[in-house]
């Protein structure tokens, strides 16, 4: 099992919106293609939730993270 060491500087704090822990969901369903990325999409990818997968054009998507998992995880939704 990895260990998910926690960042509490003041950025990795920061709340998701209803919007940002909706699209978490989505991603642990599917990845989601890049061109269909949203700004939820990029903002769970700033906050190391969503990671870019895949290197060939046309199959790059996001997808949830170890510590996108945890967030779930520790929302009983996950």
């Amino acid at each position: 099992m990895k260990v998910i060491e926690r960042n509490d500087t003041p950025e990795a704090r920061r709340c998701l919106s209803a919007h940002e822990l909706a699209t978490l969901l989505v991603l642990l369903q599917t990845p989601v293609e890049v061109r269909a990325a949203t700004e939820d999409v990029l903002a769970l990818r700033e906050a190391g939730l969503a990671r870019l997968v895949g290197s060939e054009p046309g199959e790059a998507r996001f997808a949830i993270t170890d510590e996108g998992n945890a967030v779930l995880r520790m929302l009983d939704a996950g």
